[in-house]
C-alpha cells in the first residue's frame, strides 16, 4: 500500500498538465444602434494571437498585432479579413461599414465599425454573419449581441451557423 499511492500520483499527475493547454477559441461582438448618430455600431473582440495567426495562414502575412513592431500594413490585412469574414446586412440588403479603428486591451484586439445613416423609422432588420477565425478553428465560438432600442437578442455563431438576425 505504501508504494500504491505514489504510484498512483506519478500516473495521474501528468493528466492534470493537459488541463490548462486546452484553448477555447471565442471571440465577442456587440451590436448596438445609436438614435443620436443614426448609425449600427459594432464592437468586436478577438484574440491578438488567434487574428495574427488567421492572418498568416490566410494571406501568408506575418502580423505584428499588439506589438511595438505593428505596422499600417497590420491594421490594413485586420480590416481586409474582418471584412471578408464580418457581414452586416439591413433589412435583409448587405451593407457596407466602416471601419473606424482598432486599440488592445490585455490580449485582445478591439475592433469598432459603424454602419451610418440608417434612421430608426427605417430600420426592420439586422443581420450579421460572423466567420471569424472559423476558417482555422473548427470550434470557434463567434458570440454576437445585439441590440436596439429594447429588443435584445444574442447568439453563438459556429461555422456550420455563422449567420445571426435580430428583427424589430
Amino acid at each position: 500500500m505504501k508504494i500504491f499511492k505514489p504510484v498512483l500520483v506519478l500516473l495521474i499527475l501528468p493528466l492534470f498538465a493537459f488541463v490548462g493547454a486546452h484553448k477555447f477559441y471565442i471571440s465577442v461582438t456587440n451590436v448596438d444602434y445609436s438614435e443620436k448618430d443614426e448609425a449600427i455600431q459594432i464592437i468586436t473582440r478577438v484574440f491578438i494571437d488567434d487574428m495574427n495567426t488567421v492572418l498568416k495562414e490566410r494571406y501568408g502575412y506575418t502580423a505584428n498585432l499588439g506589438t511595438a513592431k505593428e505596422t499600417k500594413m497590420d491594421k490594413d490585412f485586420l480590416e481586409k479579413y474582418l471584412r471578408t469574414k464580418f457581414l452586416v446586412e439591413v433589412n435583409q440588403e448587405k451593407a457596407t461599414y466602416d471601419f473606424i479603428g482598432h486599440k488592445y486591451d490585455s490580449d485582445m484586439v478591439i475592433c469598432y465599425l459603424e454602419v451610418p445613416n440608417i434612421p430608426l423609422s427605417n430600420l426592420k432588420q439586422i443581420g450579421i454573419t460572423d466567420e471569424v477565425l472559423t476558417d482555422i478553428y473548427d470550434d470557434q465560438q463567434n458570440v454576437v449581441h445585439m441590440k436596439v432600442k429594447g429588443t435584445k437578442k444574442s447568439h453563438v455563431l459556429v461555422k456550420s451557423r455563422p449567420k445571426g438576425m435580430l428583427n424589430l
